[in-house]
Formats: C-alpha cells, sequence, structure tokens
C-alpha cells in the first residue's frame, strides 16, 4: 500500500490538537501525536510537565522515529503527524520531501498569552514561529510540499479551508472532520493531561472570540521578536 504521509508542522498552542482530532475522524487515517517530543527533550534537555513520562514513551533518536514513519506498513493509507517544528533539532530533512508539509501558524500574541500559563518565561525558540519561517524557507527552496494555515483564518471558516487543504494533498474532504466528542483521545501522547486540557473540551473548530490580550513586558519584547515572522507567513497562509 502507498501510503500519504502529512506532517502538520506548528508551534506550541495553536489549535494543532484539534486539527489532529479533525484528521482523527477520517475513515482513512492513521494519527501519530508528536512523535519527535521525546527527541526534542533529549537534546534540548528541556524541563516540560511530564518529562520522564515523555521519555519512557517513544524513541529518542528522532533520524530512527521519522524513518520509521515513512517505512513502516501502515494499516491505513493516510499517516498523520501532529509534529511541533521546534522538534526539528539534528534530523535530516531529507524525508520531507515523500511527506505532503502543513505549516500551521498562529498570531505569536495569543500564543504566548497562552504558553506561558504553562511554561512562565519562554523564548522566541519555544514558540516556533521562526522555525515554520525558517521551514517555509527550506520547502521552497527544495521544491517540496509546503502549505501555510494561519490557525485564525481556519476557525473563521472551517469546512472551506479543510476543503482546500485535503484538495491540495489530493484526498477526499470527509465532513467527519469537522466535529468529534469531547474528552481524552486515544490518539493523544502521554503528555495530554498537562497541556490538552482545553480542547479535551471542545468538540469542533470553535468560532474566535474576539478579546484584547495585553501581555507583560517580557512577553511584549518575544512578540516584537517573533511578529515579522508571522506576518511574513500569514500572507502565505490560506484565507478563508
Amino acid at each position: 500500500m502507498k501510503h500519504k504521509i502529512i506532517q502538520l508542522w506548528s508551534g506550541p498552542r495553536n489549535i494543532s490538537t484539534a486539527f489532529m482530532y479533525s484528521f482523527a475522524q477520517r475513515n482513512d487515517t492513521q494519527i501519530l501525536d508528536e512523535p519527535l517530543y521525546a527527541h526534542f527533550l533529549i537534546k534540548t534537555g528541556a524541563q516540560h510537565p511530564g518529562v520522564n513520562e515523555v521519555l519512557e514513551s517513544q524513541e529518542h533518536d528522532g533520524n530512527k522515529v521519522m524513518k520509521k514513519i515513512l517505512s513502516e506498513s501502515w494499516q491505513k493509507p493516510i499517516i498523520f503527524c501532529k509534529q511541533m517544528t521546534h522538534h526539528l533539532i539534528d534530523i535530516d530533512l531529507n524525508f520531507l520531501k515523500k511527506s505532503f508539509n502543513l505549516l500551521l501558524v498562529r498570531n505569536p500574541k495569543q500564543v504566548l498569552n497562552s504558553y506561558a500559563k504553562v511554561i512562565a518565561h519562554p523564548q522566541l525558540a519555544d514558540i516556533g514561529v521562526k522555525q515554520n519561517f525558517d521551514l517555509y524557507h527550506y520547502l521552497k527552496e527544495n521544491n517540496f510540499h509546503c502549505l501555510v494555515i494561519d490557525s485564525n483564518e481556519l476557525l473563521k471558516n472551517p469546512e472551506k479551508i479543510l476543503r482546500i487543504i485535503c484538495n491540495k494533498i489530493e484526498i477526499a474532504f470527509q465532513t467527519s472532520m469537522l466535529k468529534w466528542n469531547a474528552g481524552a483521545k486515544p490518539e493523544d501522547g502521554v503528555w495530554a493531561k498537562h497541556w490538552y486540557a482545553n480542547v479535551h473540551q471542545s468538540t469542533n473548530f470553535e468560532p474566535i472570540k474576539e478579546r484584547e490580550i495585553n501581555l507583560p513586558s517580557h512577553l511584549q519584547k518575544i512578540f516584537l521578536e517573533s511578529k515579522p515572522y508571522y506576518d511574513f507567513l500569514y500572507t502565505h497562509s490560506l484565507k478563508a
């Protein structure tokens, strides 16, 4: 069986888990939740919540992980990998030419406001937008598949954006992608209890709730650093 490998490249706190749940509703898709997480923790020594559980649950060598994903005999024809772009450390990126690469971005002000509730003092490297900027240019320069999706545009009109994505990937859109049951999911990584509380309450792509965000000074500095990368990616993203 020839498989389609979809890699969703995202930063944290960016509806990436909801996106994963959407694809999990398809009858032809197998889900992998952040398969490079343990690799990232080993490489960086980052002290994330539940670090020991993550390290026990996954292979630590990211190159072995990606090689296995591309060579495995999967039971379903579509493999959807929810990935964090900042997990791409010391990994041979050549596997990307065999993947459909979706770059998911979100206004970094929203990301920082949410992320700081779990990690108090994040750095630019923690939120993934610079890495997605760099990854975009790598994919384009090598003529690898690349689509940019802005989370706010997706939330404006989920069906329209998902239909465009499916068309670009050359798979049929399924209406089941628009909703899911609340609660924990079989696809969740062992870290879900630390990060997925909000998305476990969701049953669909919920409409945007517009509200003013006032970041403290240390987060405002990171926001200003990250904004040019986000602005560039947003101009190249699918629009609702």
